[in-house]
């Protein structure tokens, strides 16, 4: 196990890293080590056992791929706390630009992104607290960097790699570093320029915005014209009957 965020690109100030070989799940790990931590702290493992993704799927990680969870406690409520998967996903498209042509990538309502239609990444946000504020947050990275996984049943987009894509060669620890540090940008954004930035730095990157879109709530099918995310994250369609906003739903194209 490592600790020192140093040696592998340049790590954002303020923030702490563990590395493991193998561990059931990073987000998992998280929840356990997170009395412990006095600042915002990274977890990456080399191989995950048991790792999940949205709605309980599980997550399949072939090794050379990223897994990593940054668990933090930030002072926000739970619907504020949500808003920081799109930080997330904007995060990640700045470090896979990096790697890949910008042009290649697309960001998917609520947390994954594409590259070149396929899946490459997904985000898990998981939190707790009782009161007014969150105690904790853990926002859980999974990324494709050298292998294509198998495509899990029910999932809307065939999985894709970095690496199959023509994106450069990255280990995994040096992508946490590219990743960490934009990250840590988004932060700073969110703290001088507030949630409206976010939203639409996530906006001009979005996958299929202005086109016809499906959502499945769980409940229903609602199918219109993907207009924007509001204010708090929701995911807008312009359907035949006016505006719907969508807390939550696997959206298909």
């Amino acid at each position: 196990m490592s600790t020192d965020g140093n040696s592998h690109g340049q790590w954002p100030d303020g923030y702490a890293r563990v590395v493991l070989d193998s561990v059931d799940s990073t987000m998992a790990e998280a929840a356990r080590r997170v009395a412990t931590i006095d600042r915002p702290t990274w977890i990456m493992a080399h191989e995950q056992t048991a790792g999940r993704g949205r709605r309980g799927r599980a997550w399949i990680a072939p090794h050379g791929n990223l897994n990593a969870t940054l668990v933090f406690r930030p002072q926000a409520t739970p619907a504020e706390a949500a808003k920081r998967s799109f930080m997330a996903a904007n995060a990640l498209y700045a470090a896979l630009s990096i790697y890949v042509p910008s042009e290649k990538l697309s960001l998917k309502w609520p947390n994954d992104v594409l590259l070149s239609g396929g899946k490459v990444a997904g985000i898990l946000l998981e939190s707790s607290g009782q009161g007014r504020f969150v105690d904790w947050l853990a926002i859980g990275f999974g990324v494709n960097l050298a292998q294509v996984p198998d495509r899990v049943a029910g999932a809307g987009f065939p999985p894709i790699s970095l690496k199959a894509a023509g994106g450069w060669d990255v280990e995994p620890l040096d992508f946490l570093a590219t990743l960490a540090d934009a990250y840590a940008t988004q932060e700073d954004k969110l703290a001088h320029l507030g949630f409206a930035r976010i939203r639409q730095d996530w906006l001009r990157h979005a996958a299929r915005l202005g086109e016809v879109i499906t959502a499945r709530t769980g409940k229903q099918d609602i199918t219109g014209i993907f207009d924007s995310i509001d204010v708090d994250g929701n995911l807008v369609l312009i359907t035949g009957t006016g505006p719907c906003a969508i807390s939550a739903a696997d959206v298909f194209f």
